[in-house]
């Protein structure tokens, strides 16, 4: 009982640092990521979601060979999910089961079991599936951790910030800015005869209204004829450049995406058009395609083919019938010449000829 009366033992304080490099830390970074957004407010600018349509669209125009469970509903969550995301798990039964969010286990940096949420419309149930039972496409992955794929946002954070400061800005200032207000000086009146003027001239004039009487701006030394018109209370962007920061923070952000910057100039014109159709889907959307024809074809054990270029028709469709003339022409010369067998193989190697 007398140990009451001793002195209670102060508690230590923690003194030894955490580290932040742990496994511990890495997945609480990741559900931090995936709670708060993994690109940041970029995703509500019409240059983010132009670039996630495109990539929606084209990709739901791929040819699929080898498997119907890749239907064109499917390929457009997939490409808005790969686009905001970078990844997208789909939960393979009788058909492709979307994933609205998982965590897995690996063995030598390949996936082993995912832990599944499937969306309901009551609430999301979970599922413990191994990894040949679904299809997990991702991109940007990383050799840290090639399990895990990363959005093109997430990737140029710093550029998707910009745009979101520079739209949010001119958004403040078009909206809390007297945009057409003046300071107009009036002569002198009642109180009655002034609040009804500037009750008039609110209404009428612009969002907000100086009104100054004629001796108070005399005495300022401000006579009112001076400049023969009134003062504008309205910003001048001018000095900012505002306008050409912003068209180049756009143009990052479709370069992040594979886009060209100059299709959404309003002086492009066909050629450019189709070249950044081209180029959309030969570099961008093709690569992405052909990733997810290897997923599937290694989780379904079938063939499959994903075509991007031939339904955007993404090629020069002149050059190549030219090109079809002169291999017709140049074909039936080479018969005529007796040219024939390992000889005729030879010359359509030299000129990357290749029968599938």
């Amino acid at each position: 009982m007398f140990g009451w009366f001793k002195r209670q033992a102060v508690p230590q304080v923690e003194t030894r640092s955490a580290s932040s490099t742990g496994y511990t830390a890495q997945i609480l970074a990741a559900r931090q990521s995936y709670i708060s957004g993994v690109s940041g407010l970029g995703e509500l600018t019409a240059a983010v979601q132009s670039s996630v349509s495109l990539w929606e669209s084209g990709l739901s125009l791929a040819d699929v060979k080898g498997t119907d469970l890749l239907s064109r509903r499917m390929l457009a969550l997939t490409a808005r999910s790969l686009a905001l995301r970078g990844e997208s798990i789909w939960l393979i039964r009788d058909r492709l089961v979307p994933c609205s969010d998982w965590d897995l286990t690996t063995r030598d940096g390949e996936p082993r079991a995912y832990r599944v949420s499937i969306p309901e419309a009551g609430g999301a149930r979970s599922d413990t599936v191994l990894a040949g039972e679904v299809l997990h496409f991702r991109i940007g992955s990383d050799v840290v951790a090639p399990w895990t794929g990363t959005a093109p946002l997430q990737r140029a954070r710093l550029s998707a910030d910009l745009l979101e400061q520079l739209e949010t800005a001119l958004r403040d200032v078009f909206r809390d800015a007297p945009i057409g207000s003046q300071i107009v000086p009036v002569p002198e009146g009642s109180a009655e005869d002034m609040a009804s003027l500037r009750a008039g001239f609110r209404g009428k004039r612009g969002a907000a209204l100086v009104i100054e009487g004629v001796a108070q701006a005399v005495g300022a030394g401000m006579h009112p004829q001076l400049g023969k018109g009134p003062d504008q209370l309205s910003p001048d962007l001018s000095d900012t450049l505002a306008d050409k920061m912003l068209t180049e923070a756009k143009g990052a952000i479709y370069g992040t995406f594979g886009i060209l910057p100059g299709l959404f100039n309003p002086a492009t014109t066909g050629p450019l058009v189709r070249e950044a159709q081209r180029h959309l889907a030969q570099i961008v959307l093709q690569p992405i395609a052909n990733i997810m024809a290897e997923e599937a074809t290694e989780k379904l054990g079938a063939g499959v083919q994903v075509d991007v270029v031939r339904p955007m028709q993404a090629f020069d469709a002149g050059g190549k019938a030219r090109a079809l003339a002169t291999m017709i022409g140049a074909l039936a010369q080479a018969k005529e010449a007796g040219i024939d067998g390992p000889t005729l193989q030879d010359a359509l190697s030299f000129i990357d000829w290749q029968d599938e």
